[in-house]
């Protein structure tokens, strides 16, 4: 894959592109496929995240299994020593786990419009605090007022929600969410600043099976299996999440974020919340306030302006080191 792409890079980028969009609007399916399996039965958000675990694992198993009868890994991972590896796998899986589990249940609590526009608008924020707290990345003027701008969106949809949609302890719980979120990005960048790549399809699959894991006993204490009065369709959507917003996303996320700059990737995953909001809408019927729309404009802008300033320190790290090398 690597040879091609550097024979061909615009075709490359291109198609990371499309894979990077698919992915985003299939992500945003996610929570309206929970909402339709917390209407058609009693599942709760923890067995929820369990089987969308367990089915992620299941779909990527054969992938992996065949690449590994085909060809060894990607010719760009390196091999990591055995307590770093340890480190990322638990880490991610961890990660994983809390991102998943508390979205969904922020899902339940507030709706998906609003679970999914603060899991997603809180997750750069965290981001990039983090990274300036515990890797002493700097923020800059513009990073500092999109936070500010962020914070002052979950302000707005907190205390302007009134008695609509927007639910405190829901908002919570996506905050929760974005914090596993961020977790995972920044161990990722941590353990990334020595250069060198990882076989992410890999530790996907060891982060679900590790998420299953962890999930199995407090899901099997809120009820694993659902009673529902359409087994059917229950059914179908427990499929759809394992298939469409979990394998297939995952895989297509690493393989178009390989490419495609990190600024790039973050406004174009706006897609997600965006596309999230627009089903709440339009299928499931939740109401938008104008506190609600106010504090999403606040949060979608806020990333934006993240991403931007990301690609100006990106772009001030290029021009300046051809003058160190001088």
């Amino acid at each position: 894959m690597s040879n091609h792409l550097s024979h061909s890079p615009l075709p490359a980028v291109g198609r990371s592109l499309v894979y990077l969009v698919v992915a985003g609007i299939a992500w945003g399916t996610a929570g309206a496929a929970a909402s339709l399996v917390f209407r058609a039965s009693d599942l709760g958000p923890l067995a929820l995240s369990f089987w969308r675990c367990v089915g992620g694992l299941v779909l990527l198993l054969p992938v992996l299994l065949l690449r590994r009868s085909r060809a060894t890994a990607p010719a760009s991972v390196t091999v990591e020593p055995q307590g770093r590896r340890l480190l990322r796998i638990l880490g991610t899986g961890i990660g994983l786990t809390v991102f998943q589990s508390a979205y969904f249940a922020a899902v339940e609590a507030t709706g998906l419009a609003v679970g999914t526009v603060v899991t997603l608008g809180a997750g750069p924020v965290l981001i990039a605090l983090g990274a300036r707290i515990l890797m002493g990345e700097r923020l800059g003027r513009g990073g500092a007022t999109a936070v500010a701008g962020a914070l002052a969106g979950l302000g707005v949809l907190v205390l302007g929600g009134g008695s609509a949609e927007v639910r405190p302890l829901g908002v919570v719980l996506a905050v929760l969410s974005a914090a596993g979120y961020a977790a995972i990005t920044l161990l990722t960048r941590w353990l990334g600043r020595d250069g060198g790549g990882v076989d992410s399809l890999s530790t996907t699959a060891w982060a679900f099976a590790i998420g299953a894991a962890g999930l199995l006993p407090m899901a099997a204490f809120e009820g694993l299996l659902p009673h529902t009065g359409r087994p059917l369709e229950v059914i179908g959507l427990l499929v759809y999440v394992a298939a469409v917003p979990t394998a297939l996303a995952y895989a297509l996320y690493f393989a178009g974020a390989a490419v495609v700059r990190a600024a790039t990737v973050s406004v174009i995953m706006l897609l997600e919340p965006v596309s999230a909001a627009l089903i709440a809408v339009t299928l499931l019927g939740e109401e938008l306030t104008a506190a609600t729309v106010g504090g999403t404009l606040l949060l979608l802008t806020a990333v934006t302006g993240l991403a931007a300033a990301e690609a100006r320190t990106a772009a001030a790290r290029r021009r300046a080191a051809p003058a160190a090398t001088a």
